[in-house]
């Protein structure tokens, strides 16, 4: 089995039922919209899987592929499980286990401005790793933001097919772009509907339910010297410190486009 929903349903390309700057606000790091859009996401999901949830005798949950640092919808995945197993609890069943497919990304290109093709030669250069033997035949809910070509599900099942996974799974998102006539750039125009620039990641970094993904790290990295100096005056030692650890752990360090932002951080 194989099955895919999506909450919101984007049909054109300047009309959405959801708000475009809380969603960019959550691409950059802010957990306080991962929670708000996992509460939304998992009301309305489990209407119409629910019963299906129910008959299954154990559930293994998955967020989009991550190396060490994660990606937004990794915090979309979390809260959704939350009340997954709130769900289930309620229910007499099992509490849902987290896996995860680890990722090694080879690429600086902003992914969101790619057509299909061109996003999948983009990650066909990277690579994967699934704990097989602790997935195959399970239920597996595959958590993620937004479905704009199909090309991180092309990816995920191809990755289950090499490792020769079976089960049944289901691929949920927040968003998903229906009208395949809307160039799949739109992507970019929701992550950076409210980030233009170092002063709303300022902004960001600096709330209460902000944490670091893959997202805003890369950002940062790619900042020029002006606004990285600025950026760096305007957080605490204890964030510098963080953010510096997370690029490391992700092999930042080894993309040339990187380290020199890397070793500013590193020395301030």
């Amino acid at each position: 089995m194989n099955q895919s929903y999506s909450l919101h349903k984007i049909a054109a390309a300047d009309a959405f039922s959801f708000n475009p700057s809380d969603y960019s606000w959550f691409k950059f790091g802010d957990k306080f919209y991962a929670k708000s859009f996992a509460k939304k996401l998992f009301d309305d999901f489990i209407i119409i899987h629910g019963d299906t949830i129910l008959k299954q005798e154990e559930i293994i949950i998955l967020p989009s592929p991550y190396l060490s640092i994660p990606t937004a919808s990794n915090f979309l995945c979390f809260y959704f499980k939350e009340y997954l197993n709130i769900f289930l609890f309620e229910n007499d069943r099992k509490a849902a286990i987290e896996s995860k497919i680890f990722r090694n990304q080879t690429y600086v290109t902003d992914y969101g401005n790619l057509d299909f093709e061109e996003r999948v030669k983009l990650i066909s250069n990277d690579t994967y790793y699934i704990d097989k033997e602790f997935i195959n035949n399970k239920f597996c809910v595959f958590v993620d933001d937004i479905k704009i070509t199909g090309s991180h599900e092309f990816t995920i099942n191809k990755i289950l097919s090499q490792y020769n996974v079976d089960g049944k799974f289901l691929f949920v998102y927040f968003a998903e772009l229906t009208n395949k006539e809307i160039h799949p750039n739109i992507e970019n125009y929701l992550n950076y509907f409210s980030v233009k620039g170092v002063n709303e990641i300022i902004t960001v970094v600096n709330r209460d339910d902000f944490q670091f993904n893959t997202r805003i790290i890369k950002y940062i990295l790619n900042f020029n010297e002006k606004d990285l100096h600025l950026f760096l005056e305007s957080i605490t030692f204890k964030v510098r410190e963080e953010l510096f650890l997370l690029a490391i752990s992700n092999n930042y360090h080894q993309i040339s486009e990187y380290l020199n932002n890397l070793k500013t951080i590193k020395s301030t």
